[in-house]
């Protein structure tokens, strides 16, 4: 478990590295949001892009029918031992705080794991979580269409030689908010607690 423990935390400090890379060249005084980012972070619309992916109820969906309103996008799967678990009741929480100030932000659930995640597995772990989330899989192709358009990282991990169905997968843990009309606009790490990060996202919902 350690080794698995040590390989995450060099993939987030990787993926931290990679998102610095991520920086609109367009000067902060053109940008409505400089205001609500943080110091690295420049200007929006680099990331993020057309996908089309199975949704929990089995719908077959794209980007455009996912994204219909300011919403919180996560990559991960169910079957992670814990850090999507504690990612994305993080951001329920946010959510449920910003929905009690009057802001709707839909969370979104993407699973790199479309081997296990069935529709049925996701929509099991997504109402748990949050009676609004969308969870979404697909093929492989699609999973990996939807992580190279929002420049994600996964990799699965060697399966157990008694069960093959068990196996770990690495992956990058950043939460990305998304404007319907605007595309990409932030990212946030894992280690912000949820009040802090209802704030941020209300300051860009604010100033939209």
């Amino acid at each position: 478990m350690t080794k698995v423990y040590t390989g995450l935390a060099v993939l987030v400090a990787v993926a931290a590295l990679g998102a610095m890379a991520w920086v609109a060249l367009r000067p902060a005084n053109g940008d409505k949001y400089a205001q609500c980012r943080g110091a690295a972070i420049a200007g929006g619309g680099q990331l993020g892009g057309p996908f089309t992916l199975v949704s929990e109820t089995g719908q077959t969906v794209t980007d455009k029918e996912v994204i219909t309103a300011p919403s919180l996008v996560y990559f991960g799967y169910t079957f992670c031992p814990d850090v999507c678990p504690l990612d994305n009741a993080r951001n329920a929480e946010a959510i449920e705080i910003l929905e009690s100030r009057g802001r709707i932000v839909t969370p979104v659930f993407i699973s790199v794991d479309p081997q296990r995640d069935t529709p049925e597995v996701l929509a099991d772990f997504t109402d748990n979580l949050h009676p609004r989330m969308i969870g979404l899989t697909g093929s492989e192709e699609q999973v990996r269409t939807a992580s190279l358009a929002y420049r994600t990282y996964f990799k699965k991990q060697e399966a157990d030689k008694a069960d093959p169905n068990y196996y770990l997968i690495d992956h990058s843990t950043f939460s990305y908010l998304m404007f319907p009309d605007e595309g990409f606009i932030e990212f946030f790490r894992r280690d912000l607690p949820p009040d802090q990060l209802a704030d941020k996202v209300q300051c860009f919902l604010d100033a939209r």
